[in-house]
């Protein structure tokens, strides 16, 4: 097999194909979390705290007469990414508890249903059949 005919193999994969679109949704989603936390839930949470903006939280390690010079240990960036980790743990589990109440609902059937009058009979011809040799 040469290697463009098997790389193609393993690309059109249906496996491949599902992790695509799952690392594209999650990246679309990622922004959305961002976004949520970032525009939504941060400014009530500093407002709370005192009109703090978290965004903004940071330590100076290294002053300088230029801003853009300066060193920043920038804590509240950080804060603000283990919100967003937060919030995406909390929809993935609420997704995935969603899926897994879904797949409980759904009936077992833990035993095979009853064979219908036209298996019965073919059954029974069968049997006369293996009797006869």
């Amino acid at each position: 097999m040469s290697f463009t005919s098997e790389f193609k193999a393993f690309a059109i994969r249906g496996n491949v194909i599902d992790l695509a679109v799952g690392v594209v949704i999650g990246a679309a989603f990622n922004k959305i979390v961002s976004s949520f936390v970032a525009d939504v839930v941060m400014p009530p949470l500093g407002l709370a705290i005192g009109g703090v903006d978290f965004a903004k939280l940071a330590v100076v390690l290294k002053p300088s007469p230029d801003p853009a010079q300066a060193v920043l240990l920038r804590y509240g960036a950080f804060l603000q990414t283990i919100f967003d980790f937060v919030i995406i743990a909390l929809a993935i589990f609420v997704v995935v508890k969603i899926v897994n109440g879904m797949r409980a609902a759904q009936p077992v059937n833990a035993e095979p249903p009853a064979p219908t009058g036209q298996e019965l009979l073919l059954a029974e011809i069968r049997d006369l059949l293996r009797d006869r040799r």
